[in-house]
């Protein structure tokens, strides 16, 4: 049956198969989807590359789907869709998302700073797996005075998807600079939320080659989260030990 055109477009940086290297899913087989457009200062970020707006190439949303079919390989886990930001081009995400799960039997996963839960959740009903990311309040990744937003977008989020029942895990970059009283009172704030049961883990991701954090600082911050959070790991950047994507 011949394909009705659809001319909606988004801005993608890659498309790509790989080893996921972060989370909960590590070493799983994947192909990602990277969006163009970022306006969060993660300092420790590792594609700056895709954080302008006008980074990457505009295509047609045909485009894209041509494109993962192209990309994907056999065996592939999930299809991550990651950025820059991906929240910012949400009805890209929508169709792409629905598509996939049209097409293929593959899991689709969200990588999304959740800076907004209004858009959260008009594209949840289409992912299966969260990644919910928080910052602390002394990342700097927005103005101090917009960090009170930002947390409470962050805390909906996760609130939805847990509420929506889809796999859904935390994690939280540490940097040897992390402040230890901001990451408690971070913790603290989201376990009055929800209880450790509501997620599959708690990942506290060292930064790589940006103010990387000790061994001691990381149990630090592995020795607050534990009680709160039994499901608690630390988990490095695995395709940056191995040189990949």
């Amino acid at each position: 049956m011949q394909r009705t055109e659809n001319k909606a477009r988004a801005r993608v940086s890659e498309i790509f198969t790989s080893i996921e290297g972060e989370g909960i899913f590590v070493g799983k087989k994947t192909l990602f989807i990277r969006f163009s457009g970022c306006h969060l200062k993660c300092r420790w970020c590792d594609t700056k590359y895709a954080l302008p707006l006008d980074s990457g190439t505009d295509y047609q949303i045909d485009e894209i789907k041509d494109l993962i079919i192209k990309e994907l390989k056999p065996f592939t886990y999930k299809v991550n869709f990651t950025g820059g930001e991906p929240l910012l081009q949400t009805q890209a995400v929508i169709e792409l998302a629905d598509f996939i799960k049209k097409q293929t039997n593959l899991k689709t996963y969200m990588e999304s700073s959740c800076f907004d839960s209004e858009l959260f959740s008009k594209v949840l009903p289409y992912i299966d797996i969260c990644k919910v990311e928080f910052k602390t309040d002394d990342s700097k990744v927005v103005e101090d005075e917009e960090y009170d937003n930002l947390l409470l977008n962050e805390i909906r989020c996760l609130e939805l998807a847990i509420e929506s029942n889809k796999a859904t895990y935390i994690k939280i970059v540490v940097t040897n600079s992390t402040n230890l009283e901001s990451f408690k009172n971070l913790v603290y704030n989201i376990s009055k939320k929800i209880k450790p049961s509501d997620i599959l883990g708690f990942i506290i991701q060292p930064s790589f080659g940006i103010d990387q954090p000790t061994v001691n600082k990381l149990l630090d911050t592995y020795d607050i989260v534990q009680p709160m959070f039994p499901e608690v790991r630390i988990i490095p950047q695995l395709h940056k030990e191995m040189g990949a994507r």
